[in-house]
């Protein structure tokens, strides 16, 4: 998730991801690879031997998940610092909360508000009818 967070912020090179989280050169190479292998991410080169990390689609497609992970950590681990990070819509220009809606009608929805059904993507479990 940090990874991710650094890319959305603008961080595309090996190095300043390296800098930025403070971990090992093996365990981040490992990392990448396998964002890069799930399709996150792709490589761009910029030099001999030299890449750039760039967000795909289903990357940036991503944003909603670290938006809310980001508004639960305000809520709930900001021991009443506030929040490190906020946001501003470029649209309208105004700073903005990262708020799940429904599709539909356009109502804040919360766990309760929600029933989960099987769709046709759910194949039968081994064993059932």
């Amino acid at each position: 998730m940090l990874i991710l967070r650094n890319a959305f912020m603008g961080t595309r090179r090996f190095d300043h991801f390296q800098l930025q989280l403070s971990v090992t050169r093996h365990v981040l190479s490992e990392r990448l690879k396998r964002l890069v292998d799930a399709g996150i991410f792709r490589k761009e080169a910029y030099k001999p031997n030299r890449y750039e990390y760039r967000l795909t689609q289903m990357g940036r497609d991503l944003y909603p998940v670290l938006l809310a992970v980001t508004a639960w950590g305000d809520t709930w681990l900001d021991e009443g610092r506030g929040a490190p990070l906020v946001f501003q819509h470029k649209g309208c220009g105004e700073m903005m909360t990262p708020t799940l809606v429904c599709s539909e009608c356009g109502e804040k929805v919360t766990a309760s508000d929600v029933i989960p059904m099987a769709g046709p993507g759910l194949q039968a479990l081994p064993g059932s009818k």
